[in-house]
């Protein structure tokens, strides 16, 4: 160790953590990552889908993700990044329409010329927006009503925000909806070609990258070894407890959950505490299918369908070509949903109907292998004045610092989020 590097702990290995720990390797500390898990990745983690390596939750990369693009670049990964024509349609009322262009967005039969104009108009000034701060404040509902009118809000949106948010559908932010809008409208090559992007190996290539080049600088990474507890003493951290041994460092740097926050840092001040469990997450049930044959020409599909309990699906292979069609159905509600008790044989004969409501050629003599992800906390709810609803990254303990994707707001869930908020964590540390 250099005279002024740190010994120090980073908790969790997804992208979050494992670019924290490569920042503060090149900055001369030593760092050890505890991963609770036996791999690494957190919701970018990927798994044997019979003989497929492929990611628990999807993803894909936008044209807008420079974080992202800048580490690439920096670990020699650029040429792994590739990029697709991808298509968008609508399932609407038992109806498969095109979407996401203004010639389909035209020729829609359910919308009146005014309504549509409205639409677009709205798009165009959102992907323009730079401030969100006023937005910030504001409920999404009525923003989008105010823009968009209520029939359009009423057939484009809302059965999104019933099927994701359910109780929680009227306290959601205008810029977390805004951003979520700006950056897929941002990630098109023109008013018709939308492109997205994706890694050739899947997010497992960019972890095992980080992974080879925090080993390479020193770092070490212990799986299987949930934290247990962060020891501080005068506001100051002293270290923390794995499988019962204490383990002593100059600061910790948590990647996990919020909500694990508590539990594991009981001497946090209780007001740091309580903005803590004042945010709420939806879980997500995510069932994925490997099937013969494709369902639809689209990656991303909306639906707003009554006999239809999802807001949409992704049909990942149309994004990563492979030689077989991978689906990705997600079923998102609070934990304390009752559906999320539902075994997985139900999520998955649920979703075996909805595919051939969208595609009535679609039998079961198509399916390959199936598999059902869960995880809890997918999904932060981002209320308005979320700004000021988060804890400060910077705890009132020395030396302990924290995020998770909490703190991408008002941006939505990316890889290219958690390499951002890598560079701030770690620069708390110097």
């Amino acid at each position: 160790m250099t005279p002024h590097s740190k010994k120090i702990a980073v908790i969790g290995s997804g992208p979050m953590g494992l670019a924290c720990a490569y920042e503060l390797l090149k900055n001369n500390h030593q760092v050890d990552i505890y991963e609770k898990d036996d791999r690494l990745g957190g919701m970018s983690a990927c798994f044997d889908f019979d003989g497929l390596t492929i990611e628990r939750y999807y993803h894909f990369i936008c044209h807008t993700d420079k974080p992202l693009f800048d580490l690439l670049e920096e670990i020699n990964l650029s040429n792994k990044l590739c990029w697709q024509n991808t298509k968008m349609g609508f399932f609407y009322d038992g109806v498969l329409y095109k979407w996401g262009d203004p010639i389909h967005l035209l020729t829609f039969p359910k919308l009146d010329i005014i309504s549509k104009l409205r639409y677009a108009l709205h798009v165009f000034y959102t992907k323009s927006i730079k401030n969100w701060d006023k937005l910030d404040q504001q409920n999404a509902i009525p923003w989008l009503k105010k823009w968009i009118g209520n029939k359009a809000y009423q057939m484009l949106w809302d059965y999104l925000f019933e099927l994701k948010f359910y109780e929680h559908k009227e306290n959601i932010s205008a810029a977390w909806i805004g951003t979520r809008i700006k950056r897929v409208a941002l990630s098109r090559k023109n008013l018709f070609t939308e492109s997205l992007g994706y890694l050739e190996g899947g997010s497992d290539t960019l972890l095992r990258a980080l992974e080879t080049e925090i080993l390479a600088k020193g770092g070490q990474i212990y799986f299987s070894s949930g934290v247990e507890r962060v020891l501080s003493e005068h506001n100051q951290v002293q270290g923390v407890v794995v499988n019962g041994e204490k383990r002593f460092y100059d600061g910790v740097i948590s990647t996990m959950p919020l909500p694990y926050v508590p539990r594991v840092v009981p001497d946090l001040p209780k007001e740091i505490i309580a903005k803590i469990e004042a945010i709420h997450n939806c879980g997500v049930v995510c069932v994925i299918l490997k099937l013969r044959s494709p369902l639809t020409e689209n990656f991303w599909l909306n639906v707003n369908d009554p006999k239809m309990e999802i807001p949409g699906l992704i049909e990942y292979s149309n994004l990563y070509p492979m030689s077989e069609s991978i689906v990705y159905v997600p079923f998102y509600m609070p934990k304390t949903h009752s559906k999320y008790t539902l075994d997985d044989s139900g999520f998955l004969k649920e979703t075996l109907g909805y595919l051939h409501r969208i595609n009535p050629a679609f039998s079961k003599d198509w399916i390959i292998a199936t598999h059902v992800s869960r995880y809890e906390f997918a999904q932060p709810i981002c209320t308005p004045d979320f700004y000021n609803q988060l804890p400060p990254m910077q705890t009132p303990i020395r030396g302990f610092v924290m995020a998770d994707t909490s703190y991408y707001y008002p941006e939505d869930r990316a890889i290219s989020e958690s390499v951002r908020i890598s560079k701030q964590l770690a620069g708390l540390m110097e």
